[in-house]
């Protein structure tokens, strides 16, 4: 049945696949209770709840006796790292820039599953990254890879471009063995963080991170972090794009999970204009739609005043008025970034005297009323 497996997994695309026991990480527990408890998880409160299934498998489900942990490649054609000099545009991380892989990746567990449970008495259930599954310890401990210094599963097949995916089945499948840690001396990921987000190696802080900042944290982005977004408009892939493992990576083959190259470096200017309508039609069937347009334009703005373009400082300014209050307090920094407070002044006269949002009113006063530096 092993072989069957593997063989219609990589027939529907999955570019390596392994199989590991539910009791494989024993040390997960610890682990991921330590992450919780630091705080470091942020505003993300799915990763607490349910957090005893998360940590164990059979927790989750007590008839698990296999877990098949299924890859699927993303890699990108160009460097992400390229576009970051292009501060006109904005740049989105790599898996975003095509169709929502839950969407493609899950109806491939689904068709494997139902193929599993085909052969025999047998039971499975399908997990792609919305349920309490913790699917890169368990890739590690199934051999796909191992859990480098920036926490991301990497393979030296296929670097560090991979989607994860699991099926739970109450089959006994041989299990392989974990594959060794390789990441040695090397600390690119590590060094290259534009917001220092890992205090140590192998732990990340997901509140000082670009990729959580700008998909998964609701509120005001915080203007510690700002400069260092620079033109990342969604996610993040520095810690990703610098790894040297990627000299055996290649770009997604898969036509399903092929970029779209309107999401290749759009320019801000289209992007800082788009209304809620504008963006659910531009962002249809990707991750970025998941996110909504308000907070989207909040990294747009920030990118739009990372920009130092003059030209875009319309763009700012028409967004003074909008009627999301994170979009406006946003609109405001990015004016004073690139006109500087002189030139707001005119514009907090026609904007900001009716202004009722405690947050937008802030971003005023650190634009015209900066604390002296002592």
């Amino acid at each position: 049945m092993r072989r069957l497996v593997e063989a219609r997994a990589r027939h529907l695309g999955f570019c390596d696949v392994q199989v590991t026991r539910p009791e494989a990480v024993p040390e997960l527990p610890g682990r991921l209770a330590a992450w919780l408890g630091e705080g470091a998880h942020g505003t993300m409160d799915w990763m607490q709840d349910r957090a005893d299934q998360r940590a164990s498998p059979k927790t989750l489900w007590p008839g698990v006796r296999s877990i098949i942990v299924l890859a699927t490649n993303y890699g990108p054609e160009t460097d992400p790292l390229d576009l970051l000099a292009r501060k006109d545009r904005g740049a989105i991380a790599a898996y975003a820039q095509r169709r929502d892989y839950h969407d493609v990746v899950k109806g491939r567990l689904k068709e494997l599953g139902g193929y599993l449970s085909a052969k025999g008495d047998v039971r499975v259930k399908v997990f792609c990254d919305t349920a309490p599954v913790m699917e890169k310890p368990l890739a590690a401990a199934a051999g796909l890879g191992w859990q480098g210094k920036h926490t991301v599963l990497l393979s030296r097949r296929h670097g560090n471009w991979l989607l994860l995916g699991a099926i739970y089945t109450s089959a006994e499948l041989e299990p392989d063995a974990p594959e060794p840690d390789r990441c040695g001396s090397c600390r690119a990921c590590l060094d290259v963080c534009p917001t220092n987000a890992f205090p140590a190696p192998y732990r990340l802080d997901a509140r000082r991170c670009i990729s959580y900042l700008t998909i998964e944290h609701a509120g005001p982005i915080a203007p510690e972090f700002r400069r260092a977004i620079g033109n990342r408009v969604f996610g993040c892939d520095d810690c990703l794009a610098i790894c040297p493992w990627n000299k055996f990576a290649h770009a997604a083959r898969d036509a399903r999970m092929a970029a779209d190259p309107a999401f290749d470096a759009p320019p801000l200017a289209e992007l800082a204009d788009l209304d809620d309508a504008a963006f659910r039609t531009r962002f249809a069937g990707t991750p970025v739609k998941r996110t909504g347009r308000d907070r989207f334009l909040r990294n747009v703005l920030i990118a739009v005043g990372n920009s130092g373009d003059p030209a875009l400082a319309a763009s700012a300014v028409r967004n003074l008025g909008d009627a999301s209050a994170i979009v406006r307090g946003m609109a405001v920094w990015a004016c004073g970034a690139l006109l500087g407070p002189a030139a707001c002044r005119p514009l907090y006269e026609r904007h900001g005297l009716g202004e009722t949002d405690p947050d937008v009113l802030a971003e005023w006063r650190a634009l015209l009323d900066p604390p002296e530096e002592t």
